[in-house]
């Protein structure tokens, strides 16, 4: 995911109340999610979307599957009509799985920030809002 000089500052700094950057283990770490920062917080450190992240890796390996399927329609000159209609499946499959984490981050991060107060709340609503402004761009 790609941000912005603008969305990196308020949402890595709002992301940092929910939940602390983990150490990176592995090389394909370092293109962390906008949320992540070196700082750290009296949270566990868990993201909303731990307790379902071995289906996420199973739909989003189902989603670069039809991703190279598409690949493949195109080396194999498949009719166009039919090469739409698998971006098309796979637009769809990206977008429920982003509305299935944001949903996550609402149930976990923002409820979280509910506990800690007013100010919490507010940077975590407006963290929420522009991750759907950028989703509605799409």
């Amino acid at each position: 995911m790609t941000t912005t000089d603008a969305d990196s500052t308020g949402s890595a700094a709002a992301a940092a109340a929910c939940h602390p950057r983990q150490p990176d283990t592995d090389p394909r770490d370092a293109a962390q999610t906008v949320t992540d920062n070196a700082e750290t917080s009296a949270t566990s450190g868990t993201h909303g979307y731990a307790q379902q992240k071995d289906a996420h890796i199973k739909r989003l390996r189902r989603i670069e599957g039809q991703i190279r399927g598409l690949q493949r329609m195109l080396e194999e000159d498949v009719y166009c009509i039919d090469i739409l209609t698998q971006v098309s499946a796979s637009t769809k499959g990206l977008q429920s799985f982003g509305l299935q984490l944001l949903e996550e981050h609402l149930r976990h991060c923002v409820a979280d920030a509910a506990v800690k107060g007013p100010a919490a709340i507010d940077a975590k609503v407006q963290e929420a809002t522009k991750a759907i402004e950028r989703m509605l761009r799409t």
